[in-house]
């Protein structure tokens, strides 16, 4: 897995950078060399968010194309949701549930549940990247930034909230649940993609990351919010020192943990299931799906 920002400057200049576009390629060279020396026959590609958003999609889907020999999939944020959720509660008990994703991105978070076998799915145009750079400019942010970005990530949990009374928990008690919705409201959370797993490396104090520690632990809206705090307080080369603390990720980790504690907090849930199984997977599983 590599992270290469594609989606950096697109939420200030809606355009994606010569900069990050040739990232984003370079490392697709390096997976169509792998795909050459394991014989891959059959291969599949998708973009989410950032080029979603775009308006120069074409000048990376075009260049994405002639490296890997066809050309990516831009999901949906519907798709995007409905993908992850798939892939997230394939391995999880299902008369635990019904449950409720978040998958934290990096330009968008998806809420995604199923109702009567029946996926509901919001793609909010938040995530780790683009709060950083809409809000927490920063270093490390003011609290007047976190408050602005902290009120605005509220606002459109609440509007999905209101639409759809099936994101909320069963046991938060707030006006969204109605007694119709009560009965196919969550009981569980599942949290997804890298602001979920950075935070349960921090939580479980791992030096680094490890699938089998992070996979189905449980991570309380206590502790998100603990490393939150900690971690907004201080500046990104200090962060980036913390035990367990990936490298990379040490800019936005801040942006992404607003962003879950205050869906977690909206939307009345004290713990989230961590899953490492996520859009990949429910890709891999549609793949595989007989015609």
């Amino acid at each position: 897995m590599r992270i290469t920002r594609l989606g950096e400057g697109v939420d200030r200049t809606g355009l994606l950078s010569p900069q990050a576009i040739a990232r984003t390629l370079a490392v697709l060279e390096e997976y169509r060399e792998a795909m050459e020396r394991e014989g891959v026959s059959r291969a599949f590609a998708t973009a989410t968010s950032a080029v979603r958003d775009a308006g120069n999609a074409e000048g990376f889907l075009g260049p994405a194309a002639r490296v890997i020999g066809f050309e990516p999939r831009v999901l949906s944020g519907a798709e995007e949701g409905r993908l992850s959720y798939s892939g997230a509660t394939a391995e999880l008990d299902a008369d635990a549930g019904p449950w409720l994703v978040v998958d934290v991105g990096g330009g968008s978070t998806e809420l995604v549940t199923s109702v009567v076998g029946e996926v509901e799915a919001v793609s909010l145009d938040v995530g780790c990247v683009r709060v950083t750079e809409r809000w927490l400019a920063s270093d490390p942010p003011a609290a007047s930034e976190v408050a602005a970005a902290r009120s605005y990530v509220a606002d459109l949990t609440r509007q999905a909230a209101s639409q759809h009374p099936a994101f909320v928990s069963s046991s938060a008690g707030t006006s969204y649940t109605t007694a119709a919705a009560g009965a196919r409201s969550p009981r569980g959370l599942v949290g997804l993609a890298g602001t979920v797993s950075a935070l349960a490396v921090l939580a479980l104090g791992l030096d680094s990351y490890d699938r089998e520690a992070v996979h189905h632990a449980r991570l309380p809206r206590a502790e998100v919010s603990r490393l939150f705090g900690e971690l907004a307080q201080v500046p990104v080369t200090e962060r980036r020192r913390r035990r367990g603390m990936e490298h990379d990720r040490a800019d936005v980790l801040v942006g992404g943990a607003l962003v879950l504690d205050t869906v977690m907090d909206v939307l009345g849930f004290e713990e989230l299931t961590v899953s490492e199984s996520d859009i990949l997977d429910g890709i891999v599983a549609e793949l595989l799906e007989p015609c």
